[in-house]
C-alpha cells in the first residue's frame, strides 16, 4: 500500500527504527510491548475514524499488530516504521469499515455535521452594528494558576470533549496534540491535503477551547 508523503525508496530507516525492528525480529517481547504502548493510542484514534464503534477499532488495532509481526521480514526501511505500521492499519480499517457498511474517508474536509461556524455567531456583533463582526462577548482572560489548568477535572472534561469531536477532527487533534505528530506526518498517514488537515485541526481545537473557556468561566464566576 502506498502512503502519500512517505520517504523515497532510497532512504534508509532511522537507527532507532532499525534497532526496534531487529529486536522484534528476534522475539524481544519487551520491545514489542514498548512499541504497542507508544503507538496504540494513536492507532486506535485513526481506526475509529473508519469504523462504526470503538470495539471494532480495537479489533482493527489488534489485527494490525498481528500483521506487523507476521510481516516484519517485508519491512525494507523505505519509510519510517511508524508510517509502515499506520499504512497497514489504514488498509485494514478501510476494509473493515467497508464491510461494516460505514466507511468514513478522510478525503472530505467538510462532511455532514462538521461544517458551519467555528465560534457561535452570537459571540459577534451583527451586521448593521457600529462594529459588525467584532466580539460582542469576548473571551475572558484566564488568570487561574497552572495547577488549576492541569487539574483532574479539567483533564477529564477535555478528554470527554475530545472523544465527542467528529471522527475526523478527533483523529487529527489526537495525532497532532496528544501524540505529537507534525502536520506532514498526519497528512501522509491519513492521506489528506495540508489545507484539510489545517481546517480539521482548527475546528477541533476551537471546540476544545470552548469547553475550557466554559470551565474557566464557571470557576471564575
Amino acid at each position: 500500500m502506498e502512503v502519500r508523503g512517505t520517504a523515497p525508496a532510497s532512504s534508509a530507516a532511522s537507527t532507532e527504527d532499525a534497532r526496534v525492528v531487529q529486536a522484534l525480529r528476534s522475539g524481544d517481547e519487551a520491545a514489542f510491548a514498548d512499541l504497542v504502548d507508544r503507538m496504540a493510542p494513536a492507532m486506535l484514534a485513526v481506526a475509529a475514524g473508519h469504523v462504526p464503534s470503538r470495539t471494532v477499532a480495537e479489533e482493527v488495532v489488534q489485527e494490525t499488530w498481528l500483521a506487523v509481526l507476521t510481516g516484519l521480514d517485508r519491512f525494507e526501511g523505505r519509510s519510517s516504521l511508524r508510517t509502515w505500521v499506520f499504512a497497514i492499519l489504514l488498509n485494514l480499517a478501510r476494509s473493515r469499515g467497508a464491510r461494516e457498511r460505514r466507511s468514513v474517508p478522510f478525503s472530505t474536509a467538510f462532511p455532514e455535521g462538521e461544517s458551519g461556524p467555528t465560534v457561535n455567531p452570537s459571540r459577534f456583533r451583527p451586521p448593521g452594528d457600529e462594529w459588525p463582526g467584532h466580539w460582542a462577548t469576548a473571551p475572558r482572560p484566564w488568570d487561574l494558576p497552572e495547577s488549576a489548568l492541569l487539574s483532574h477535572e479539567v483533564r477529564t472534561r477535555l478528554r470527554a470533549a475530545l472523544d465527542a469531536l467528529p471522527s475526523r477532527q478527533r483523529t487529527v487533534v489526537h495525532l497532532r496534540d496528544v501524540q505529537g505528530l507534525d502536520a506532514d506526518e498526519v497528512c501522509a498517514l491519513l492521506d489528506i491535503e495540508p489545507g484539510n488537515q489545517r481546517v480539521l485541526l482548527h475546528r477541533g481545537r476551537a471546540r476544545l477551547r470552548q469547553v475550557l473557556e466554559d470551565y474557566m468561566n464557571e470557576a471564575q464566576a
